[in-house]
């Protein structure tokens, strides 16, 4: 399997592994947490088949790469990301991230630049804050993500089958959500490590991309669920919309955080047709 070197820690070797299917333009997946490079395989094959090169990384501490005790954080995400990047040579790239991956993308713009970046995409990304604050009265309490550390830490598993529901919105009426796709869910993020998974959870929710969003001076497009429940639509997307020069805000109506995955014909056709625009 492929694999980068991002650095060291006491462990040894902190290593990347990554997915590289079909040739053409690149377009760069960052995935979302508790996920892995496994949750864009429904985009990645759709964009292969049609002449573009699809890659998606498995986060440090997640899926298939290597599991640090530290550096897990945006900062160390986005500094691995831009390594990948440098390791492929990938030149006039698409970045598309979605919740934790968006903020990933936002992050690696801020640090890294855009001069190896084509266009971006973020779907229910995190950005700019999620976190409740004085400048920012309409994010999350941190009593919520408080919540989801002490789920995490009592019975990771039992939380890993049950965050499905509101993400993929599988608690809607009427909703049509496979077992298998949460099993996916549950597998994918089983796959992580415990220390990786619980300090992510401060990184996605108490890091502020709101002068990594200021810094985007390429085609964006921005895609939300207005029936998301993991990043509401509000506090996200409809301000990230207004901080990026000339972002195209695509909202999906009752569509859920997971919408990649229910939604995916939707999200692939337009998808590539960003992509193919002049």
């Amino acid at each position: 399997m492929p694999y980068i070197n991002v650095g060291k820690d006491n462990s040894g070797d902190i290593k990347l592994y990554y997915k590289d299917w079909g040739n053409g333009q690149p377009v760069v997946f960052s995935h979302g947490w508790p996920l892995s490079a496994d949750a864009w395989e429904d985009q990645m094959v759709f964009l292969a088949s049609r002449g573009y090169r699809t890659i998606a990384h498995d986060r440090r501490g997640y899926g298939r790469s290597s599991q640090p005790w530290s550096g897990n954080d945006m900062d160390a995400y986005a500094d691995d990301l831009a390594k990948l990047v440098e390791a492929l040579d990938l030149n006039d790239a698409i970045h598309v991230g979605h919740s934790t991956g968006g903020g990933e993308v936002a992050r690696y713009i801020g640090r890294h630049g855009t001069k190896r970046v084509a266009k971006t995409v973020l779907i229910g990304a995190v950005a700019p804050l999620m976190l409740k604050t004085d400048a920012n009265p309409g994010g999350m309490p941190l009593e919520v993500f408080d919540q989801i550390r002490a789920a995490v830490l009592a019975d990771r598993s039992q939380f890993f089958q049950e965050l499905p529901l509101p993400f993929y919105g599988a608690n809607r009426p009427g909703a049509k959500v496979s077992q298998g796709l949460r099993d996916s869910f549950w597998l994918q993020g089983m796959q992580a490590g415990l220390n990786g998974v619980f300090d992510c959870i401060k990184a996605f929710s108490e890091t502020d991309f709101t002068e990594d969003l200021k810094k985007f001076d390429v085609p964006t497009l921005i895609m939300h669920g207005d029936d998301d429940q993991i990043v509401p639509i509000g506090a996200s997307a409809m301000l990230s919309s207004k901080i990026v020069k000339g972002a195209t805000l695509k909202i999906y109506p009752g569509a859920p955080h997971g919408l990649c995955s229910t939604m995916k014909e939707q999200v692939n056709a337009d998808l590539l047709a960003f992509f193919e625009k002049g």
